[in-house]
């Protein structure tokens, strides 16, 4: 009988201590999850971004990426600002090579070939599923989706787009005589006006010549009935066309024959200083710097659709989302997640009004936040209504090596190194070497 109630007691004690012992696990396991604790580590996303325009962008993004991280804490966006659009391909394609690819990017929409060529990217249609998909991606505006698509595939989302959009200091228009509300509408009537506002100290118009050269181009190209300086499958190019010829031949007239303004190249950057400086009355230049003259200009100013030949006509330009083919489908997901955040109606809205790029969504324009705005700043309208003249930029496969040629060809011609047409000859002839490979 003894032995027996040892046993008992010990087996008692035994279910004391065990009890004791799995409260204690319980309370610190309500503990742990009282205080938040998530085993889960949140899926890390390496985002590239440029930045090709004044203002703070990268203030704007690094925000936007932080704000997304906060409402959705399983997945933090690290924005990584990776220079110029030229700086953040070569670093990109250099870190594919590396099997290091980002996760997603903002790269130019003149990427694509390129980026499909080195079977880097995925297309987005995969994550189109809805018809609430559907009709998100339907809301782009179809000018934008030209460099987007491909292949009957989707492979960027556009965001930070642009048209080219002609500013002009109205105060200087007054000054000579002009209407300041009437900017030129055709190349004959921007000479003429050109002539009116050059002086001493100021010229009467500047155009970007060095970096996207090209793009510049593409405006007087396109204003001859819609020609372009490509084709649509990326492998051809048109560079010694008619309209190319005649287009560059009255860009380098502006400053040898026109005289109304600089001679040789004038550097990206430095036509907007110009413009701000009162050292140019009218200038070419990217939508994208709207928000940085608007805040900046001591002048009033304007800006209008671009001036036309036989039509109105402009490129787009600007970035596109990409995901990259190296992240596992859990951060694939995780980067649309982020995409589709960034490109809600309210916040690309907001982005347009920060930075001056176009909306890219039809409804943006619907919001409460920028019928404000435009009823106050009407000329956030511009670039949006040229999107019906809008045509694709010069996309090819081997693109970076197919815009230099056209570049260093348009600095030769405007530093008077080789005639137009001989120029035109020889980019031509080297474009056809790189593209050759690509034809079907």
């Amino acid at each position: 009988m003894k032995k027996n109630r040892i046993i008992v007691t010990a087996v008692s004690l035994l279910l004391i201590v065990t009890t004791l012992l799995a409260g204690c696990g319980t309370s610190a396991q309500t503990a742990g999850s009282s205080a938040g604790t998530n085993p889960q580590k949140p899926i890390e996303l390496t985002f590239y971004y440029p930045v090709a325009v004044g203002g703070p962008v990268t203030k704007i993004i690094d925000q936007m990426a932080a704000d997304f991280t906060k409402e959705n804490p399983n997945i933090k966006v690290n924005p990584v600002y990776t220079g110029s659009y030229a700086e953040t391909r070569t670093k990109v394609q250099t870190a594919i090579q590396g099997n290091k690819a980002p996760d997603l990017a903002i790269m130019f929409s003149t990427d694509l070939y390129s980026l499909l060529d080195m079977d880097a990217i995925v297309d987005m249609d995969q994550f189109i599923k809805t018809d609430e998909d559907k009709a998100y991606l339907a809301d782009f505006y179809p000018g934008f989706m030209t460099n987007s698509q491909t292949q009957d595939k989707t492979w960027g989302i556009p965001f930070q787009r642009s048209t080219i959009i002609l500013y002009y200091n109205k105060d200087a228009f007054k000054e000579v005589g002009l209407d300041p509300e009437k900017p030129p509408a055709t190349w004959e009537e921007m000479v003429s006006d050109a002539k009116k506002l050059t002086k001493d100290g100021r010229w009467g118009l500047e155009i970007p010549s060095t970096d996207y050269a090209y793009w510049m181009l593409q405006t007087f190209t396109l204003q001859q009935n819609g020609k372009n300086l490509m084709n649509t499958d990326g492998n051809e190019v048109y560079f010694n066309s008619p309209e190319a010829q005649k287009g560059l031949q009255f860009w380098l007239d502006l400053s040898k024959v026109q005289k109304v303004m600089p001679g040789n190249t004038i550097a990206w950057a430095t036509v907007p200083t110009d413009f701000l400086e009162g050292k140019t009355a009218m200038m070419y230049h990217t939508t994208g710097n709207l928000t940085n003259i608007k805040k900046s200009a001591k002048f009033n100013f304007g800006t209008a659709m671009l001036p036309a030949m036989d039509t109105r006509g402009t490129p787009t330009g600007g970035g596109n989302f990409y995901i990259f083919k190296n992240s596992s489908p859990e951060k694939q997901q995780a980067a649309w997640k982020f995409i589709r955040w960034m490109t809600t109606p309210e916040r690309v809205a907001q982005w347009s009004i920060d930075t001056g790029y176009v909306a890219t969504r039809k409804q943006a324009y619907e919001t409460d936040t920028m019928k404000k705005y435009i009823k106050d700043f009407p000329y956030a309208l511009t670039a949006r209504d040229q999107l019906q003249y809008a045509a694709a930029e010069l996309s090819t496969h081997e693109n970076g090596k197919v815009t230099k040629i056209m570049e260093d060809t348009i600095q030769a011609v405007l530093t008077q190194q080789k005639p137009v047409q001989q120029a035109l000859d020889d980019a031509q002839k080297n474009a056809d070497t790189v593209l050759n490979p690509f034809k079907k």
